[in-house]
Protein backbone atom coordinates (compact mmCIF):
# COMPACT_ATOMS: atom_id res chain seq x y z
CA UNK A 1 0.00 0.00 0.00
CA UNK A 2 1.06 3.33 -0.74
CA UNK A 3 0.18 6.67 1.08
CA UNK A 4 1.22 9.76 0.25
CA UNK A 5 0.70 12.97 2.92
CA UNK A 6 0.84 16.37 1.54
CA UNK A 7 1.20 18.99 4.38
CA UNK A 8 3.63 22.27 4.76
CA UNK A 9 5.09 20.24 8.12
CA UNK A 10 6.78 17.04 6.92
CA UNK A 11 9.29 16.87 9.77
CA UNK A 12 6.32 16.41 12.02
CA UNK A 13 5.77 13.07 10.57
CA UNK A 14 9.78 11.70 11.44
CA UNK A 15 9.36 10.32 14.87
CA UNK A 16 6.00 8.64 13.94
CA UNK A 17 6.91 6.85 11.48
CA UNK A 18 10.55 5.49 13.05
CA UNK A 19 8.65 3.80 15.45
CA UNK A 20 6.36 0.72 16.32
CA UNK A 21 4.16 -0.73 14.60
CA UNK A 22 4.19 2.04 11.15
CA UNK A 23 8.38 1.27 11.07
CA UNK A 24 7.47 -2.50 10.72
CA UNK A 25 5.10 -2.39 8.13
CA UNK A 26 7.84 0.41 6.10
CA UNK A 27 10.47 -1.98 6.79
CA UNK A 28 9.04 -5.43 5.66
CA UNK A 29 7.66 -3.20 2.60
CA UNK A 30 3.95 -3.20 3.54
CA UNK A 31 3.42 -0.25 3.35
CA UNK A 32 4.94 3.03 1.92
CA UNK A 33 4.57 6.60 3.29
CA UNK A 34 5.48 9.18 1.34
CA UNK A 35 5.76 12.85 2.21
CA UNK A 36 5.48 15.96 0.14
CA UNK A 37 6.32 19.93 1.25
CA UNK A 38 3.50 21.82 -0.32
CA UNK A 39 5.29 24.71 -0.32
CA UNK A 40 7.97 23.22 -2.83
CA UNK A 41 4.96 23.30 -5.15
CA UNK A 42 4.23 27.23 -5.12
CA UNK A 43 4.73 28.90 -8.17
CA UNK A 44 5.65 32.40 -5.03
CA UNK A 45 9.15 33.17 -4.67
CA UNK A 46 8.56 32.65 -0.86
CA UNK A 47 6.69 29.40 -1.25
CA UNK A 48 3.79 31.13 0.31
CA UNK A 49 0.84 28.82 0.28
CA UNK A 50 -1.81 30.84 1.80
CA UNK A 51 -3.64 33.99 1.34
CA UNK A 52 -6.56 35.95 2.62
CA UNK A 53 -10.32 34.76 2.16
CA UNK A 54 -12.16 36.55 -0.03
CA UNK A 55 -15.44 38.26 1.70
CA UNK A 56 -15.59 38.71 5.02
CA UNK A 57 -13.88 36.62 8.29
CA UNK A 58 -10.75 36.43 9.42
CA UNK A 59 -8.11 33.83 9.07
CA UNK A 60 -5.88 32.96 6.39
CA UNK A 61 -7.02 29.86 3.09
CA UNK A 62 -4.48 27.69 1.99
CA UNK A 63 -4.14 28.27 -2.04
CA UNK A 64 -4.81 26.14 -4.65
CA UNK A 65 -2.10 26.23 -6.92
CA UNK A 66 0.53 24.74 -4.82
CA UNK A 67 -2.04 22.25 -4.03
CA UNK A 68 -3.42 21.43 -7.49
CA UNK A 69 -0.30 21.27 -9.05
CA UNK A 70 0.88 18.34 -6.36
CA UNK A 71 -2.29 16.41 -6.94
CA UNK A 72 -1.96 16.71 -10.22
CA UNK A 73 1.60 15.23 -10.10
CA UNK A 74 0.84 12.34 -8.44
CA UNK A 75 -1.72 11.47 -10.42
CA UNK A 76 -0.08 11.61 -13.96
CA UNK A 77 1.84 9.19 -12.12
CA UNK A 78 -0.19 6.92 -10.77
CA UNK A 79 -3.96 5.98 -10.12
CA UNK A 80 -5.42 6.66 -6.75
CA UNK A 81 -8.22 5.13 -4.66
CA UNK A 82 -8.98 8.36 -3.16
CA UNK A 83 -7.68 11.77 -1.95
CA UNK A 84 -8.76 12.56 1.08
CA UNK A 85 -8.72 15.67 3.04
CA UNK A 86 -8.40 15.73 6.75
CA UNK A 87 -10.99 18.64 8.16
CA UNK A 88 -13.33 19.07 11.08
CA UNK A 89 -16.28 19.61 8.58
CA UNK A 90 -15.56 15.41 7.28
CA UNK A 91 -17.02 12.80 8.18
CA UNK A 92 -16.60 10.82 11.17
CA UNK A 93 -13.71 8.41 10.77
CA UNK A 94 -14.94 5.35 11.99
CA UNK A 95 -13.45 1.82 11.75
CA UNK A 96 -15.38 0.52 8.89
CA UNK A 97 -14.01 3.48 6.51
CA UNK A 98 -10.38 2.10 8.22
CA UNK A 99 -11.21 -1.15 7.47
CA UNK A 100 -12.23 -0.34 3.65
CA UNK A 101 -9.27 2.06 3.12
CA UNK A 102 -6.80 -0.84 4.33
CA UNK A 103 -7.82 -2.96 1.16
CA UNK A 104 -7.06 0.05 -1.19
CA UNK A 105 -3.75 0.42 -2.83
CA UNK A 106 -2.80 3.99 -3.13
CA UNK A 107 -4.64 6.97 -0.98
CA UNK A 108 -3.54 10.78 -0.98
CA UNK A 109 -4.05 12.70 2.47
CA UNK A 110 -3.94 16.30 2.37
CA UNK A 111 -3.49 18.07 5.66
CA UNK A 112 -5.48 21.18 5.97
CA UNK A 113 -3.97 24.36 7.91
CA UNK A 114 -5.15 28.02 8.83
CA UNK A 115 -9.33 28.33 7.93
CA UNK A 116 -8.88 25.06 5.60
CA UNK A 117 -8.20 24.86 1.65
CA UNK A 118 -9.41 26.98 -1.41
CA UNK A 119 -13.16 25.16 -2.01
CA UNK A 120 -12.53 24.43 -5.71
CA UNK A 121 -9.76 22.06 -4.36
CA UNK A 122 -12.77 19.84 -2.67
CA UNK A 123 -14.70 20.42 -5.89
CA UNK A 124 -12.42 18.92 -8.08
CA UNK A 125 -9.54 16.92 -6.48
CA UNK A 126 -11.11 15.67 -3.09
CA UNK A 127 -12.86 12.22 -2.98
CA UNK A 128 -13.23 11.71 0.80
CA UNK A 129 -13.48 14.58 3.27
CA UNK A 130 -12.13 12.44 7.15
CA UNK A 131 -12.87 14.07 10.79
CA UNK A 132 -11.13 12.60 13.94
CA UNK A 133 -12.96 14.34 16.39
CA UNK A 134 -15.13 17.24 16.98
CA UNK A 135 -12.57 19.83 17.81
CA UNK A 136 -10.03 21.71 15.88
CA UNK A 137 -6.78 21.09 15.37
CA UNK A 138 -3.97 23.62 14.83
CA UNK A 139 -3.56 21.34 11.47
CA UNK A 140 -3.87 18.32 9.65
CA UNK A 141 -0.79 16.52 10.68
CA UNK A 142 -1.70 15.09 13.67
CA UNK A 143 -5.19 13.76 11.78
CA UNK A 144 -3.68 12.18 9.22
CA UNK A 145 -0.86 10.10 11.59
CA UNK A 146 -4.04 8.76 13.38
CA UNK A 147 -5.46 8.03 9.88
CA UNK A 148 -2.30 6.23 8.64
CA UNK A 149 -1.43 4.67 11.29
CA UNK A 150 -5.05 2.86 11.95
CA UNK A 151 -5.07 1.80 7.92
CA UNK A 152 -1.65 0.27 8.13
CA UNK A 153 -2.11 -1.67 11.13
CA UNK A 154 -4.71 -3.73 9.24
CA UNK A 155 -2.40 -4.42 6.45
CA UNK A 156 -1.88 -8.33 6.38
CA UNK A 157 1.84 -9.20 7.56
CA UNK A 158 2.20 -5.77 9.88
CA UNK A 159 0.89 -7.09 13.16
CA UNK A 160 2.46 -10.07 14.78
CA UNK A 161 -0.73 -11.99 15.17
CA UNK A 162 -3.43 -10.69 12.31
CA UNK A 163 -6.77 -12.09 14.47
CA UNK A 164 -5.43 -9.71 16.97
CA UNK A 165 -6.64 -6.81 14.86
CA UNK A 166 -10.65 -8.85 14.41
CA UNK A 167 -11.55 -8.25 17.88
CA UNK A 168 -10.16 -4.83 18.68
CA UNK A 169 -12.67 -1.97 19.78
CA UNK A 170 -15.52 -1.41 16.82
CA UNK A 171 -14.64 -3.85 15.19
CA UNK A 172 -17.99 -5.97 15.47
CA UNK A 173 -19.97 -2.31 16.60
CA UNK A 174 -18.78 -3.27 20.24
CA UNK A 175 -16.67 -1.99 22.63
CA UNK A 176 -13.67 -4.64 23.87
CA UNK A 177 -14.51 -6.68 27.04
CA UNK A 178 -11.31 -6.45 29.79
CA UNK A 179 -8.21 -7.62 29.17
CA UNK A 180 -6.24 -9.46 31.86
CA UNK A 181 -2.39 -10.81 32.40
CA UNK A 182 0.40 -12.66 34.59
CA UNK A 183 -0.12 -12.35 37.58
CA UNK A 184 -3.76 -13.98 38.36
CA UNK A 185 -3.55 -12.28 41.81
CA UNK A 186 -2.03 -9.22 42.40
CA UNK A 187 -2.10 -7.45 45.76
CA UNK A 188 -5.69 -9.75 46.32
CA UNK A 189 -6.38 -8.34 43.10
CA UNK A 190 -7.89 -11.46 41.12
CA UNK A 191 -8.20 -12.34 37.72
CA UNK A 192 -11.94 -13.51 36.72
CA UNK A 193 -11.73 -17.09 37.45
CA UNK A 194 -13.70 -17.84 34.30
CA UNK A 195 -10.35 -16.94 32.10
CA UNK A 196 -8.45 -19.67 34.01
CA UNK A 197 -11.48 -22.23 33.59
CA UNK A 198 -10.12 -23.14 29.72
CA UNK A 199 -13.70 -23.36 28.55
CA UNK A 200 -13.56 -21.69 25.59
CA UNK A 201 -16.84 -21.58 25.11
CA UNK A 202 -18.19 -19.88 28.23
CA UNK A 203 -14.98 -17.98 28.05
CA UNK A 204 -16.45 -16.35 24.46
CA UNK A 205 -19.88 -16.01 26.11
CA UNK A 206 -18.50 -13.93 29.35
CA UNK A 207 -16.39 -12.13 26.53
CA UNK A 208 -19.25 -11.41 24.94
CA UNK A 209 -21.28 -10.41 27.69
CA UNK A 210 -18.58 -7.84 29.16
CA UNK A 211 -18.46 -6.43 25.35
CA UNK A 212 -22.10 -5.51 25.59
CA UNK A 213 -21.91 -4.04 29.18
CA UNK A 214 -19.07 -1.70 28.89
CA UNK A 215 -20.43 -0.20 25.44
CA UNK A 216 -23.79 -0.45 26.84
CA UNK A 217 -22.22 1.68 29.58
CA UNK A 218 -19.86 3.79 27.88
CA UNK A 219 -20.98 4.10 24.27
CA UNK A 220 -24.72 3.26 24.24
CA UNK A 221 -24.58 5.24 20.83
CA UNK A 222 -22.70 2.21 19.12
CA UNK A 223 -25.41 0.00 19.89
CA UNK A 224 -28.33 2.12 18.84
CA UNK A 225 -26.64 1.86 15.86
CA UNK A 226 -26.83 -2.33 15.13
CA UNK A 227 -30.07 -2.37 15.92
Amino acid sequence: MRIDILTIFPQMFEGIFQHSILKRAISKDLASIFLHDIRDYSTNKHRRVDDYAFGHGAGMVMMIQPIADLIEKLKSERNYDEVIYLTPDGIPFKQKITNRLSTLTNIILLCGHYKGIDERLREHFITMELSIGDYVLSGGELAAAVVTDSIVRLIPGVLGDETSALSDSFQDGLLSPPVYTRPAVYKGWEVPRILLSGDEKKIDEWLTEKAIERTRSRRPDLLEEKE
